[in-house]
């Protein structure tokens, strides 16, 4: 049975990503990154990976793929949506948000987009 090793991003600055995703979650470089190619590891065992490539590929608006990142309530998401930005995450205007929502859409300094899910959202 295959198990989920990694989530790989195509950044366009592979060490401004490493700087950045690092701050935001905590994980640590495995150590055998470049400018092209950086995974990052979960400070506890059993996490997923997070792997930066460098890639020419436009950031799509509306991505196919994206993080979705657990706060465990209201006020914890709105810290760490404030912490997130203080390291360099902008707020995207985001066209598709239900009434109501629980999550709130950033972007890395890179545009990839991600969200920050309030988990105790009824």
């Amino acid at each position: 049975m295959l198990t989920m090793g990694s989530v790989v991003l195509g950044v366009a600055d592979v060490p401004r990503a490493v700087a950045f995703w690092t701050a935001a979650l905590g994980y640590v470089s495995r150590g055998d990154g470049d400018e092209r190619w950086a995974v990052l590891l979960p400070p506890h065992a059993g996490g997923v990976q997070l792997a930066l490539g460098a890639s020419a590929s436009p950031v799509q608006e509306h991505p196919r793929v994206h993080l979705d990142l657990y706060a465990g309530g209201a006020a914890e998401q709105a810290a760490e949506v404030e912490r997130l930005v203080a390291l360099g995450a902008r707020r995207v205007d985001w066209d598709s948000y239900p009434p109501d929502p629980d999550f709130v859409v950033l972007a890395d300094p890179d545009g990839n987009r991600f969200c920050v899910i309030d988990t105790a959202h009824g």
